[in-house]
């Protein structure tokens, strides 16, 4: 019958087939115990973690002391030192090896360094850590269209950085009544923040886009010295990015309410000279000789339909 019995328990595999010669699976675990992948017993971290991408923890061309040094120095806070010696002390590698792995990470875009000048004229080196370079990558510039870079800087995002520094400056606030005189007075008191603290020294177009909103404090009774404590002191501890920038901001945000309203005082009353009159001799003010108000008024009347004695006095 061609119908088989679905309860029969199937053939053992013959030893022949079992022990075959060209087996691989045989060959790899003869003489092992077997063993099992990893299980993973994970909890949730909802204190002190850092989150590392499979493109770094598996990644296929970094070796394992690159991947670990990439991971510890994602976990650390930010200003920690990460130069070799500080590395070397830290760990038991040599200084050799924490080098080279620090620069399979530069080659692989997780690291990159770049200096800068304090405001001492002092040059030191910043290492910024990427946690997706790829990601910078992908802003980048075509091949065709990118100009030549250093073969471990080819992944700098250097056109963030151009719209960065082309990025408009926030507004200002414009003074009511402007003049060449106020405006003068406030790029004067602009080209001179530079003397208070050198890392405000401004260009003649940021010092241009500025000076509306210096002049509107200066419009408003505060004198120059009050202006420039203001823009001068708490500066942030860490450096200033964008002096223009940071400037713009204040001139709007401690801006100080406009002086209360003044009336305009009556203007004194114009004071003639004295002039003696043509009629009577009295004297008058007036701006002219002539005759005063009372002759000018007898005058009047006895031109008039009746004849009204005048009370300067005539003689005959």
């Amino acid at each position: 019958m061609g119908t088989q019995n679905p309860s029969v328990p199937p053939h053992a595999q013959s030893a022949v087939a079992a022990n075959e010669p060209h087996s691989r699976a045989n060959r790899r675990t003869r003489g092992r115990p077997r063993a099992f992948g990893v299980t993973h017993e994970n909890t949730r971290h909802t204190t002190r973690f850092t989150m590392i991408g499979n493109h770094l923890a598996q990644h296929a061309e970094l070796s394992l002391l690159a991947i670990g040094l990439a991971v510890h120095i994602q976990s650390l806070p930010a200003n920690a030192p990460v130069d070799i010696k500080t590395l070397a002390e830290r760990f038991p590698e040599g200084r050799a090896r924490i080098a080279a792995g620090l620069r399979e990470l530069e080659a692989h875009g997780y690291l990159r360094r770049q200096r800068e000048r304090t405001p001492t004229g002092r040059v030191i080196t910043r290492t910024i850590s990427c946690n997706q370079p790829k990601a910078l990558r992908h802003h980048a510039p075509s091949a065709e269209t990118a100009p030549e870079e250093h073969p471990r800087n080819h992944w700098k995002p250097r056109p963030a950085r151009e719209a960065r520094k082309k990025h408009a400056l926030p507004p200002v606030p414009q003074p009511a009544y402007p003049s060449p005189t106020l405006l003068q007075t406030a790029m004067d008191l602009l080209a001179g923040l530079h003397r208070e603290n050198p890392r405000l020294l401004l260009s003649a177009c940021d010092a241009a886009h500025l000076a509306p909103g210096v002049a509107t404090w200066l419009q408003r009774d505060i004198p120059p010295t009050a202006v420039r404590h203001a823009l001068t002191t708490d500066l942030p501890p860490d450096g200033v990015r964008r002096p223009a920038a940071l400037l713009a901001h204040r001139l709007t945000a401690q801006l100080p309410p406009p002086p209360p309203f003044r009336t305009p005082a009556t203007p004194p009353p114009v004071r003639h000279p004295l002039q003696n009159c043509e009629g009577c001799d009295r004297a008058f003010r007036a701006p002219n000789p002539g005759r005063c108000a009372e002759c000018r008024a007898g005058a009047s009347r006895r031109t008039g339909p009746s004849l009204v004695g005048s009370s300067c006095a005539y003689t005959h």
